[in-house]
């Protein structure tokens, strides 16, 4: 779910850095951090959180210890921070400075930094080097992450470089913007169509619709669906109702996954955050286009 694992960013400001996403704990990738500033003859003057998930903020704690640098995270981060920012802030550390955008979807928390001098944007996991964004309820919200999409998409479109929280760079922004926008209308329409054929349980939407990815994903993508149906129901334009039975086994293994089986207990930690699975929904809900 992290890719070849979390980018931790390093922007400088002369002798002072700004250190963004410090990643999961770990003593190996505070050293690298703290390497690569002294390289450059320069020390961690400031930490920066785009979100405070499992395999992005932990690391902070343990960089802040050993570099005395201050935490700057959200004003809704579950992360004990040092400074609470929002939406027009900005950071200034030596000569670098950033600005603080608001941008939930992925997290109610997510933030993306600015670096105005570089046309160059710090998307943390709104997006990403390859691939797309997981977005789950409860903290997940389908309309914000694509309001913060088309923001992004209109407010910068001059900038030259997304430095997401996985993968690559990214050098042609506009382009991957529009392919967001995108996939998000194009999944929607899909989730529609299946439902115009009749009423759909989220696990056979997904073999329907994820048909074609492995079912050890099926988790992932019935987490996405929800999403999706949680706003198509808040617009009335879908309904649902209770079924009155328990899940099949082929059902639970969808909507209350064993993480355990499939991954080891630091990944399976990334995977219930990144997917909501902390409070699981497993009900079998029924769900149809709203009549009229």
């Amino acid at each position: 779910m992290t890719l070849e694992g979390t980018n931790t960013y390093l922007v400088f400001g002369g002798r002072q850095a700004i250190a963004i996403d410090p990643g999961p704990i770990g003593r190996g990738h505070s050293d690298a951090i703290l390497a690569a500033a002294s390289s450059r003859g320069a020390t961690i003057a400031a930490i920066l959180l785009t979100h405070d998930h499992p395999d992005h903020a932990p690391g902070a704690a343990m960089l802040r210890e050993r570099s005395g640098a201050a935490v700057y995270a959200h004003a809704g981060s579950r992360f004990d921070a040092d400074h609470r920012i929002g939406e027009g802030e900005r950071i200034v550390i030596g000569d670098a400075e950033l600005e603080v955008l608001e941008t939930p979807g992925h997290a109610r928390d997510h933030l993306v930094f600015s670096l105005a001098e570089e046309a160059a944007l710090f998307t943390g996991d709104v997006v990403i080097g390859r691939g797309t964004v997981v977005i789950a309820p409860p903290h997940g919200d389908m309309r914000a992450y694509q309001a913060s999409l088309e923001r992004l998409r209109r407010e910068h479109e001059d900038t030259r470089t997304l430095y997401g929280g996985h993968g690559e760079a990214i050098d042609d922004p506009r382009a991957k913007l529009d392919e967001y926008i995108a996939h998000r209308k194009s999944r929607e329409a899909e989730i529609l169509a299946a439902l115009a054929a009749g009423e759909r349980t989220v696990p056979e939407l997904v073999a329907e619709i994820y048909r074609a990815i492995p079912t050890i994903l099926w988790p992932a993508a019935a987490r996405q669906i929800v999403a999706y149906l949680i706003a198509l129901e808040r617009e009335h334009r879908v309904q649902s109702r209770l079924l009155q039975r328990p899940p099949r086994s082929d059902e639970a293994a969808i909507l209350n996954p064993d993480l355990s089986r499939i991954a080891d207990p630091a990944s399976a930690a990334v995977a219930r955050a990144e997917l909501g699975f902390d409070d699981p929904a497993v009900s079998v809900v029924g769900y149809s286009l709203t009549p009229g």
